[in-house]
């Protein structure tokens, strides 16, 4: 969920106030880590998914802000980029037990009242990673959603360019190049973002752990092969997000997959954002120093698709948190709840495999992985323990009995984890993700995008899971 900021435009002497506040932060919070003032509790997980309305002709609808009156719990509901796009949100929870039905009875109830809310504004709800039917002039500013950080986000965006269009250069199975006056096509792009927050001690292996698992996730979760009427990447959220807000040739990009595993503590991707990355936004917040606030936005405008996260816990201890965002939403809540029990459990492992130097690879291997995997999905060959290998059977035989492990050593309930991790060996065995079910309409019927995307949400509804849908 974004902070909103208190104006969009800025002075000369604010930079220089961020920067001090920032470099305040810093040693504050290399203070707070030596002392060992973070939480130390068990794994704590949640969610936020991105959603959109959309019309009877099933194209944007720009009725965020009467959804959002119509919406009864003002605490799970938020605004995104574009007018079109909304954001839910649950309640965190330990991860044990029978966890994973709580979650998935809560997002049940909240994706009901978000169906009621949408329906009594004359309007639909759709999970999908990018909507089919989509053109774009839809991305004008004129769409954008009325808060002040996103409009002093693109204008910052746009500086640092020099007010040079963005460029959008998409090669996959097609080819799509075009030029942006605007952030606004990241608003193309939504999202099903898991939370881990972690022990302190332990964070930079669950870092690394979620570097690592990164390509098999998103390869068995795949859900955007189409943009603009072109058959891409069977998750093109991801090239399309990199590059909507580039801002710049000379500068570190502020979407990417990182720089390195971390070593000795998660200390160090803060480090490096602190170093790497120029202030874009500097919001002077009243907080006082111990809430992090400047430099918790800073980390706010750089989107790694594993972002370490200082949040705090309900007593005020400040903890950390990995948000792992290559995952997109849909198709439907079980398959989104099935996706974050593969997260969970395999991260689980895996940390534990970082933590005794058996990482199944190092960090130049995990973001080969993950482009393999978002460019290719379940037929993507990556590597692995020093091997080539197919990713489809990678998981089938090897990772989903890991995530197992990863699960059992969080206590979870084995009907938990028996009936989740079915879902995915499933969908990955029938090869039946939600890019694949598209791309086979399309193959079917043609790129009737309006017809595919009707068939996609009368199928959601159902909450089916995908590799149970028919064409």
């Amino acid at each position: 969920m974004g902070q909103e900021i208190n104006h969009e435009h800025f002075k000369p002497e604010d930079w220089t106030d961020y920067q001090q506040k920032l470099d305040q932060e810093a040693i504050l919070l290399k203070q707070q880590f030596h002392d060992g003032a973070f939480s130390s509790r068990p794994p704590v997980g949640g969610f936020e998914i991105e959603g959109w309305l959309i019309d009877e002709a099933y194209r944007p609808d720009r009725k965020n802000d009467a959804f959002f009156q119509a919406f009864t719990d003002k605490q799970l509901v938020s605004a995104e980029l574009a007018q079109f796009n909304i954001e839910l949100n649950n309640t965190p929870r330990t991860l044990s037990g029978k966890v994973f039905s709580h979650f998935e009875n809560e997002l049940q109830q909240i994706w009901q009242e978000a169906n009621r809310a949408a329906q009594s504004i004359d309007t639909r709800m759709l999970l999908i990673g990018i909507l089919p039917t989509i053109k774009d002039q839809d991305f004008c500013l004129a769409n954008m959603s009325n808060l002040r950080r996103y409009h002093a986000l693109n204008e910052q965006v746009l500086i640092a360019r020099n007010h040079q269009p963005i460029q959008l250069d998409i090669q996959g199975e097609e080819h799509l190049q075009m030029q942006h006056d605007s952030v606004m096509l990241e608003a193309a792009a939504t999202s099903f973002q898991i939370h881990l927050q972690v022990p302190w001690r332990q964070a930079h292996f669950y870092y690394n752990a979620s570097l690592l698992a990164s390509a098999p996730l998103t390869a068995a979760a795949t859900n955007s092969p189409f943009l603009f009427n072109h058959k891409l990447w069977r998750e093109t959220r991801i090239p399309l997000f990199e590059q909507a807000v580039n801002t710049g040739p000379n500068r570190a990009k502020r979407v990417s997959f990182g720089q390195q595993f971390a070593e000795q503590s998660i200390l160090e991707c803060f480090t490096e954002n602190l170093q790497n990355y120029e202030t874009l936004l500097p919001v002077i917040l009243d907080q006082p120093v111990e809430k992090l606030s400047h430099l918790r936005l800073h980390n706010g405008v750089i989107w790694r698709w594993n972002r370490p996260l200082i949040g705090f816990d309900e007593d005020g201890t400040p903890h950390f948190r990995i948000e792992h965002r290559p995952l997109p939403a849909g198709p439907t809540l079980t398959d989104m709840v099935a996706n974050a029990v593969f997260y969970y459990g395999l991260a689980e492992s895996l940390m534990q495999q970082c933590q005794t130097a058996q990482a199944p690879g190092d960090f130049q291997q995990a973001k080969a992985n993950f482009y393999q995997a978002a460019q290719y999905g379940l037929d993507a060959e990556i590597r692995w323990r020093q091997q080539s290998i197919h990713i489809r059977r990678l998981i089938l035989d090897e990772l989903l009995p890991l995530a197992e492990t990863g699960l059992q050593h969080l206590n979870i309930h084995q009907n938990e984890i028996q009936r989740y991790l079915a879902i995915i060996a499933d969908r990955v065995d029938k090869q039946r993700t939600g890019a694949d079910w598209q791309r086979q309409f399309v193959q079917r019927y043609g790129k009737d995008m309006q017809a595919m995307t009707k068939a996609y949400r009368e199928q959601q509804q159902q909450n089916r899971p995908v590799s149970e849908w028919t064409l």
